[in-house]
C-alpha cells in the first residue's frame, strides 16, 4: 500500500526527481487561456468568417480536441481547477472575487498546490501573465502561490479598479484596454527569451475576448464597427503566431508544450459553434471550449481527439511529463492526457466529467451521454429586453477604457431553441450536441448508470455557503493595491 504524501514529503520527493534526472532538462510549458472564447470562436472549430491562422496552424501541427470541458461556466473556478487539477468544490473557489461588488475574500486557498508551487522544485522558473482572479488581496497573489513573477489584472477587465499590477504592486493606472494583448505577448516573449535556458512555466491569461473587447490600432477596424469582436480574435491570434515564432527563432520548439484553451463558453457576440447556451449556463455552449496541443516531435500533426477531457486535466499532464510526482495528500482529479495527445491511448481516462452550477454539482458527461441533474435553467435574464440592456461594468471612458462598439444580447452566441430546461434531462452528444431533444424516457438505464455516478460524487460536495446579500457595484478608482477609493468631487 503507498503512502500518501503530505505536502513536505511532496517537495522533497519532487526534489529527489530533479537530482535523479541530472542534466537532462524537463520540456517547458506555456498554457494560454482566453477569457470567454466560445467553442466555435476558432476558424479550425468552424467559425465561417473569424480570421485565426496562427492557430489554425497550431491545430494542424498539433492535436485538437472537440470534447473539452471546463468544470463551471464562470472565470475563477475554472483558473483554480487549471492550476491544482481539481474540481472547484474542492479548492473553494465556486464564485469569482470581485473587488467592485465587495467580494474580496474568495481566493486560492494557501493549501492548494498549484502547478507553478509544484513545478519550482524541478528548477522551472514560472511566470503569470494577465487575469489572475483566484483572488486580489496580498495573502492570494500569485507570486504567494508559487509563481516568481506576475505581471496583468488580478481579475476581470471590467471590473474596477482596472489597473495593471506587476508582482504586488500597481504600475499602471488607467489602462488602456486596447494596448492589453500587446503588452500581455511582449511580457510574454521577453520572459522566453531570459529563461531559455532553464525549463519554464508560463501561464498566459489573456483579458480577451471577456468584455469590454478591446484591439489595438493595428487590428482594429472602425469602417466595420459591428465585428470589433473579430478583431480582437484576429489580435488574439496574432499573440499566438508571436510566442510560437519566438519558440522558433531561439530552438525552443521541440522541448516546449504549447496549449491553447478558454476558461468557460461566450459572452454576447461570441460563437458557441452550435452548442446550446452561452457563459454561465451549463448547456454545452457554457462549459465546452476549444484546446489546442502542439509540440513537434511529441505530438503528431494533424490529430483530431473526439474522446472527453477536461481543465483539470492540465495540472497532472505536466507534472507528469516534467517528472514531478502527484501530490498524495488530496484528491487530484484530472488524468494525464498526454497520451490521448500522441495517439499512445485510444480511449478518456474519465468515466465520466462533472460541472457545477454555482457550489453544487450540476452535470455529469460520460462517453456520448450527458446528464442534467439540475435544470440549466432559461438561457439567459438579458433576452427579455436586449436592446435595452446597459453594462453596469461597461466602458466609461475615464476609468473603464475600451472601444464604445460593445456586443449586446440581440448577439446572443449560442442556440436558444430545443426541449425546454428541467431536471434530469438527457442527451445524446453525438446525435445531438446541440442538446435538442430530451431522451432520458428512452434510456432510464443509462440514466440511472450516470445519476449514480453524479451521486457518487457529489456526496463529496460541501453543501452550499450561505447565499451573500447584493451589494452592488461601485464605481471604484485605482493605483493603489486597494479596494476601498471611490471618486471623490470637489465641493
Amino acid at each position: 500500500m503507498k503512502t500518501p504524501l503530505t505536502r513536505r514529503a511532496f517537495c522533497a520527493s519532487t526534489l529527489a526527481t530533479a537530482s535523479l534526472r541530472g542534466a537532462q532538462r524537463p520540456p517547458n510549458f506555456i498554457v494560454i487561456l482566453a477569457d470567454d472564447l466560445g467553442y466555435g470562436d476558432l476558424a479550425c472549430y468552424g467559425h465561417p468568417t473569424f480570421q485565426t491562422p496562427n492557430l489554425d496552424r497550431m491545430a494542424r501541427e498539433g492535436v485538437r480536441f472537440t470534447d473539452f470541458y471546463t468544470p463551471m461556466p464562470f472565470c475563477a473556478p475554472t483558473r483554480s481547477s487549471l492550476l491544482t487539477g481539481r474540481y472547484p468544490f474542492r479548492t473553494g473557489v465556486t464564485s469569482n472575487p470581485a473587488p467592485d461588488a465587495g467580494i474580496n475574500d474568495v481566493g486560492l486557498p494557501a493549501t492548494e498546490i498549484t502547478i507553478a508551487q509544484a513545478l519550482k522544485p524541478l528548477g522551472y522558473a514560472s511566470l503569470c501573465i494577465g487575469k489572475w482572479h483566484l483572488g486580489h488581496t496580498p495573502e492570494f497573489l500569485p507570486t504567494r502561490r508559487g509563481f516568481d513573477e506576475y505581471y496583468g489584472i488580478l481579475y476581470s477587465n471590467d471590473m474596477r479598479p482596472v489597473q495593471i499590477v506587476h508582482n504586488e504592486r500597481v504600475v499602471e493606472y488607467p489602462v488602456i484596454q486596447a494596448h492589453l494583448t500587446r503588452k500581455y505577448t511582449d511580457k510574454a516573449l521577453e520572459f522566453i527569451r531570459n529563461h531559455r535556458n532553464r525549463p519554464f512555466f508560463l501561464y498566459l491569461a489573456h483579458a480577451m475576448p471577456h468584455k469590454p473587447l478591446a484591439a489595438s490600432e493595428e487590428f482594429y477596424t472602425p469602417e466595420t464597427p459591428g465585428d470589433l469582436y473579430a478583431d480582437v480574435i484576429r489580435e488574439l491570434d496574432h499573440s499566438v503566431g508571436r510566442v510560437l515564432a519566438a519558440l522558433r527563432e531561439l530552438g525552443l520548439e521541440e522541448n516546449t508544450l504549447v496549449v491553447f484553451t478558454s476558461d468557460n463558453g461566450p459572452w454576447f457576440g461570441g460563437s458557441t459553434g452550435g452548442l446550446r447556451g452561452m457563459k454561465a449556463t451549463t448547456w454545452d455552449g457554457g462549459i465546452r471550449v476549444p484546446f489546442i496541443a502542439r509540440w513537434p516531435g511529441r505530438i503528431p500533426a494533424g490529430r483530431t481527439v473526439r474522446e472527453i477531457a477536461g481543465i483539470i486535466d492540465i495540472f497532472p499532464t505536466l507534472l507528469k511529463l516534467a517528472g514531478a510526482p502527484l501530490p498524495g495528500d488530496r484528491v487530484i482529479d484530472g488524468k494525464d492526457i498526454f497520451p490521448l495527445m500522441t495517439g499512445a491511448a485510444s480511449t478518456s481516462p474519465h468515466e465520466a466529467l462533472f460541472a457545477m452550477s454555482g457550489a453544487r454539482l450540476a452535470i455529469v458527461r460520460s462517453g456520448r451521454w450527458k446528464l442534467h441533474v439540475r435544470s440549466p435553467g432559461k438561457e439567459t435574464r438579458y433576452m427579455k429586453d436586449p436592446s435595452g440592456w446597459v453594462d453596469p461594468r461597461g466602458p466609461d471612458g475615464v476609468t473603464l477604457i475600451a472601444q464604445y462598439e460593445q456586443a449586446k444580447p440581440n448577439q446572443y452566441p449560442g442556440l436558444l431553441t430545443g426541449d425546454p430546461p428541467r431536471e434530469m434531462m438527457l442527451f445524446d452528444m453525438e446525435q445531438d450536441p446541440g442538446e435538442q431533444h430530451d431522451v432520458a424516457a428512452q434510456h432510464p438505464d443509462v440514466v440511472q448508470r450516470l445519476k449514480a455516478m453524479f451521486d457518487k460524487m457529489n456526496d463529496a460536495v460541501p453543501a452550499p455557503p450561505p447565499a451573500r446579500p447584493g451589494r452592488g457595484i461601485r464605481r471604484l478608482t485605482g493605483g493603489q493595491l486597494r479596494y476601498d477609493l471611490e471618486p471623490t468631487r470637489p465641493q
